[in-house]
């Protein structure tokens, strides 16, 4: 951390570092103010954080969070890994093909492999993302040496740069903590909907004091508050920032998007006129409204939301 308390890392490229490979980032993300009752009346002011406006292909905190580790690359093919329905493998795909760099992206699912390939892994593919198919045994158990070795040799990718799974790690933290800064001063909750929880960690790490950082996990299960502070000790150390998690709103889990969260995030679109993506951007905004409902937010509490992604077109 430097003198004026802010988060830097000489692994974070300055975004013109990667202008002259076709990727130009539109960097602060704008911040604005939404009129919406449900938050209104309970004394709670509602700003959205557009990181959806960042890159029209590298959206949110897939820009925050790649761009660090597409420096660290050096040109090598990128190897990453995604369910299904992974908005990093998108942003991946779409990252190789604007730099001319191969992409190799192993999804969790056999099964899949033998499948017609849904709109997400088809735009990957379009993109020139090679897709392997792995078991859920194996891919739970791809960060092992040995597994994750011979991953590289089934794919040929020896030589490849790997990004973990939702692109966290260290230097992706770094990036993300930038958001934090962007933030700072602007509100008193910053909320942020997390799979891997590389956003979340560098966010919390780049607020300044006061301010709070709020996760949404959209998987079930109680363990990213480990995997957030692994984060963090992994990029600075130590645990940094005021950070919670809120487990209640994952709907069943990723990928889950029932009835009741279709019809919130198609209202809370038409009120505001953002589109609202559904894996990440929907849970978020659902359980920030049912929180502010709850009570669980002061009166004269100012809550940003982070927009970290898009419905895929």
């Amino acid at each position: 951390m430097s003198d004026n308390g802010r988060v830097t890392s000489p692994d974070v490229p300055h975004p013109e570092a990667l202008e002259a490979a076709g990727l130009r980032p539109s960097l602060p993300s704008p911040l604005q103010e939404v009129e919406d009752e449900r938050f209104a009346r309970h004394g709670v002011r509602l700003l959205l954080k557009r990181d959806d406006l960042i890159h029209p292909d590298l959206v949110g905190n897939k820009w925050r969070k790649l761009a660090p580790n597409l420096r660290a690359a050096t040109g090598r093919n990128l190897l990453t890994f995604g369910g299904a329905y992974s908005n990093h493998l998108r942003a991946t795909a779409a990252a190789g093909r604007l730099l001319g760099t191969g992409t190799i992206g192993v999804v969790r699912g056999q099964e899949l492999a033998d499948r017609p390939l849904n709109p997400s892994l088809a735009r990957c593919a379009a993109d020139g993302m090679r897709l392997h198919f792995v078991d859920r045994s194996t891919y739970r158990r791809k960060a092992e040496p040995e597994v994750l070795a011979h991953i590289l040799r089934e794919t040929g990718a020896q030589d490849a740069y790997v990004v973990p799974e939702g692109g966290s790690n260290s230097l992706a933290v770094h990036g993300c903590a930038v958001l934090g800064e962007e933030l700072r001063g602007r509100a008193d909750v910053v909320a942020v909907a997390c799979g891997t929880g590389g956003t979340l960690a560098g966010l919390a790490a780049g607020l300044a004091p006061g301010q709070r950082a709020l996760g949404i996990p959209v998987l079930k299960g109680d363990f990213l508050a480990t995997d957030v502070e692994a984060l963090q000790r992994s990029a600075f150390g130590a645990r940094r920032g005021t950070w919670t998690l809120d487990t209640r709103f994952h709907f069943g889990g990723y990928a889950r998007v029932p009835g009741e969260l279709e019809a919130f995030a198609d209202d809370f679109g038409a009120r505001h006129g953002l589109p609202v993506e559904r894996l990440y951007v929907a849970k978020l905004l659902y359980g920030l409204a049912a929180l502010t409902e709850r009570g669980a937010f002061a009166r004269g509490t100012t809550l940003a939301a982070v927009i970290t992604g898009r419905p895929l077109p």
